[in-house]
């Protein structure tokens, strides 16, 4: 059987992907200086390339002939690609991803692993937190022990080293033609790679790489109308901080006209805001 390649811990098999696509481990290690390119990068960017990333591991390639679709009209291959993040707690380094993506015309789907940080003992080292509670990182709200109190005449003992993942992907953001292309990096939640599971949806490599985006976007594998669902999400999160802001506004008002003024306003980002989620 074929050994595969593997950032951390973490495969495409691992993640629930076809044997198909997945990349031989003797093949799969990606020197860093590959992605520096012939253009000059920042100071910042070049920091964050040797210090934040351990290494990078092409996991996976997908084409139509592996994938079992259809040539897409925008995407003909999908690679799937791992950045191993130097020290727990690390964050996905958004700039590298920029700049890797930014290189091919093609779709890549980013795959995270850090050490875990949720070990008892720096909990307990953590002022405010009880007794036994584990740390959670600010990028999950998912703590991977039980909250169950530990008896305080036993010490805690640290989990065993493990590793979390997240996903991150490059997209293009809608304009109109003949205008500048823009672009937008989403990344997903960190999780138990265990608990991680990417599918595969879809009849062309467009779809598939829509559908890639959307779990990592919105949490979901339907591939269809993306843009229009990312467009909703994002304008239902604007005006749900200005009914927040509005409605501060009418609390605070002391003039009638003015506290009136606010409630119509209020009103009317209230009724945009039904309309928009019962679509």
């Amino acid at each position: 059987m074929m050994s595969v390649a593997t950032c951390g811990t973490v495969s495409v098999t691992a993640l629930g992907l076809p044997d198909s696509i997945a990349i031989p481990a003797a093949k799969g290690t990606l020197p860093k200086a590959a992605f520096v390119g012939k253009s000059l990068i920042s100071a910042k960017l070049k920091a964050h390339l040797v210090n934040d990333v351990a290494s990078i591991t092409l996991l996976g390639l997908l084409r139509p002939a592996n994938a079992g679709v259809a040539d897409g009209v925008r995407v003909h291959e999908i690679l799937v690609l791992g950045l191993r993040l130097n020290g727990a707690g690390a964050k996905v380094p958004e700039d590298v991803v920029e700049h890797i993506a930014a290189q091919r015309k093609g779709g890549i789907l980013f795959v995270c692993v850090r050490d875990r940080t949720d070990s008892p003992a720096k909990a307990d080292a953590k002022a405010g937190s009880p007794a036994g509670k584990p740390a959670q990182s600010s990028q999950s709200s998912k703590p991977s022990r039980s909250d169950r109190p530990v008896q305080s005449a036993q010490p805690s003992q640290p989990v065993q080293p493990g590793e979390q993942c997240a996903l991150a992907v490059r997209r293009r953001i809608p304009g109109r033609a003949g205008h500048v292309e823009h672009f937008s990096i989403y990344t997903g939640e960190w999780q138990d790679p265990a608990d991680m599971l990417v599918e595969l949806e879809g009849t062309t490599m467009d779809e598939v790489w829509d559908g890639l985006c959307s779990q990592v976007i919105l949490g979901s594998a339907d591939h269809a109308d993306l843009d229009e669902r990312i467009a909703r999400r994002d304008l239902i999160a604007a005006l749900e901080a200005d009914e927040a802001r509005l409605a501060g506004d009418h609390a605070r008002a002391k003039d009638p006209a003015k506290r009136n003024e606010a409630f119509a306003k209020l009103a009317k980002v209230r009724a945009q805001l039904k309309q928009l989620r019962e679509q």
